[in-house]
């Protein structure tokens, strides 16, 4: 266990902390003198915020370090903000007291957030304007790791990367004492994976498409992905507990990193390539640390399921009244004995995720899954005795046809109907929640060039599925709204320009709507438009090791509606990860 969290839970008892007040146990606190001070920030609600285990173990790894002291700052749920609020959880100091403002940036749709607390905070918006006199800005976090462009004026310097690997090497090359631009300048030339946006720019052709982005100071010309290669140095798990999260008390552990199966819609399954798991014992010791102070134990990861060795963890688990959950369980992993071990663990909801409705479509996204499986899946948990089931689909695929839509309802009623008869003999029927998500274009994956659907077309979808869906008794529709999911796309794919956007959308009181009406450039630009091939893309001076022809002919297999085997997770040439050359073989992405 990382020694910044084992010295959190020498802390025994809650404590009442922050705004809301929130009960926690294992807050560090440290004393102030002489020491750098580093303000943490989630830029979304507490409850949201310490969801995060990402977030939790960046408070963990700044707290490590003896000479740093790093402390916690949320939104309140009361809108509108006001700058009396803006004040750190563990001491209520205000941000002119820290050295460093370090954002955690998880989700595109925060990005608004980001601005509204640097103008109510008095920290000038844009990092050409701020002075000595004003914290340094940093941010980190995976939707840096995707695409930083969109907000990179407002962000002093990106640390491109895995916290574990890249937060020391930052942290020991930093030198607040002398000026803004020399710190910058060393950290951005010594520590790779440091991104500062003011010494590279961008020129753009008549049509809003990007024809260069250069250096103008001497640092690297592509920012390199920090990845911690070995996951068994360190355990990623719960620095605080809290009543107030999605979680309630749960201690969450990482079980692993990435996922080998390759859906091509998911950024996670490439960018935190190659997929690496952490070890048995190893999580054990972490369950151990927890159950003194809860016995509720979540286990996260791209697909918890396919860890090595997931049944004898969960035996070692349920010998005692202890309860566990998976963030996420792959279909075609899940066994009766599995789905009987998380019975036994306390699991009450079980989610699947099949994405598609059709075999078709799951082959066009590479899910790897067909509807046997996902009927034999449902058929286990419920024997098992899990009495919930939850669903989770996409729609605006590549490709898609509405018999792919019709699909997604023939998989459900079908579902339902076997739902329905193994429910029927203990007596006890649960309830399926079904989540309809509109597909959404990331970068580094091989949909990146795909268009989004218009919102008017995913409309017309949601109330098809809506109508017949509303019939089946006992089944629950959770939909994100097509705008939510524009607004993503457009932060998701976006250039430097998208920041006129966003500072537009503050003036506007956060009135999307009225800002994308008006908005130069033209959002559908970035949205509803297919990206050739040979583009030069925003993010393309990110190297995750990705070779660009390997997800180019992902793309195209695609839209053939062929699927690609799982990778290797070992020394291969396939994607470039592992072996980080350009491929010698011309024929190897025919």
């Amino acid at each position: 266990m990382q020694p910044a969290v084992m010295m959190a839970w020498k802390q025994s008892k809650f404590q009442k902390i922050g705004f809301d007040g929130p009960e926690e146990i294992g807050t560090i606190k440290k004393s102030w003198r002489g020491r750098i001070h580093v303000l943490l920030i989630y830029p979304n609600t507490y409850h949201v915020g310490m969801s995060n285990l990402g977030y939790q173990a960046v408070y963990a790894l700044f707290n490590k370090n003896d000479h740093i002291v790093c402390e916690r700052f949320f939104l309140s749920d009361n809108k509108p903000y006001t700058r009396q609020q803006f004040a750190s959880v563990e001491s209520g100091r205000p941000f002119s007291d820290f050295d460093i403002i370090a954002f955690s940036l998880s989700f595109e749709n925060d990005y608004l957030n980001v601005l509204d607390i640097l103008e109510l905070s008095g920290i000038p918006l844009n990092s050409k304007d701020r002075d000595s006199s004003c914290p340094l800005i940093i941010a980190g976090g995976v939707a840096c790791m995707i695409n930083p462009e969109p907000v990179s004026p407002f962000i002093d310097c990106f640390l491109i990367g895995e916290a574990e690997d890249i937060l020391s090497d930052f942290i020991n090359n930093i030198n607040l004492t002398v000026s803004r631009k020399t710190c910058l300048k060393k950290l951005a030339s010594t520590v790779p994976g440091i991104y500062v946006p003011q010494f590279y720019k961008e020129s753009y052709n008549k049509d809003n498409t990007l024809r260069a982005f250069e250096t103008v100071e001497d640092v690297p010309e592509k920012i390199s992905r920090r990845y911690v290669k070995d996951l068994t140095h360190s355990s990623t798990c719960s620095a605080l507990l809290t009543p107030h999260t999605v979680f309630s008390n749960a201690f969450l552990i990482e079980v692993g990193r990435g996922c080998y199966h390759g859906c091509r819609f998911c950024a996670a399954g490439y960018i935190y390539r190659p997929p690496r798991f952490r070890s048995i014992p190893q999580i054990r010791e972490c369950v151990n640390h927890a159950f003194p102070l809860t016995n509720k134990i979540g286990l996260v990861g791209s697909a918890v399921s396919n860890l090595p060795g997931i049944l004898d963890l969960c035996a070692s688990i349920y010998q005692h009244p202890r309860h566990i959950s998976f963030s996420s369980i792959r279909a075609d992993s899940l066994t009766r004995e599995l789905a009987s071990a998380l019975h036994n663990c306390g699991v009450k909801t079980a989610t699947l995720a099949p994405e598609g409705g059709s075999d078709r479509i799951r082959k066009v996204i590479n899910k790897g899954l067909d509807e046997s499986a996902i009927l034999q899946a449902t058929e286990f948990l419920v024997t098992a005795g899990i009495p919930n089931l939850k669903l989770y689909f996409m729609i605006g695929l590549p490709t898609e046809s509405m018999d792919d839509i019709e699909a997604i309802v023939t998989l459900c009623k079908s579902i339902k109907k076997m739902f329905l008869a193994f429910s029927r003999p203990r007596k006890k029927i649960g309830t399926i929640s079904i989540s309809l998500n509109p597909f959404i274009p990331k970068p580094f994956t091989p949909f990146q060039w795909s268009s989004m659907d218009h919102e008017q077309s995913l409309k017309v979808k949601i109330d098809y599925i809506k109508k017949r869906l509303k019939v089946i008794p006992n089944v629950n529709l959770q939909i994100e709204k097509p705008r939510s999911a524009y607004i993503q796309t457009l932060l998701s794919r976006g250039n430097r320009k998208i920041s006129l956007i966003l500072e537009q959308t503050l003036k506007n009181n956060r009135n999307w709507t009225k800002t994308l009406k008006t908005a130069v450039p033209d959002p559908d630009f970035f949205t509803y438009r297919e990206i050739p091939l040979d583009e030069l893309l925003p993010w393309d001076f990110i190297d995750h090791g990705l070779h660009k022809q390997f997800l180019q002919h992902e793309y195209k297999k695609a839209m053939r509606s062929q699927p690609s085997d799982p990778c290797k997770m070992d020394d291969c040439h396939i994607c470039g990860v592992c072996n980080h050359t350009i491929p010698t073989s011309p024929r190897l992405y025919e």
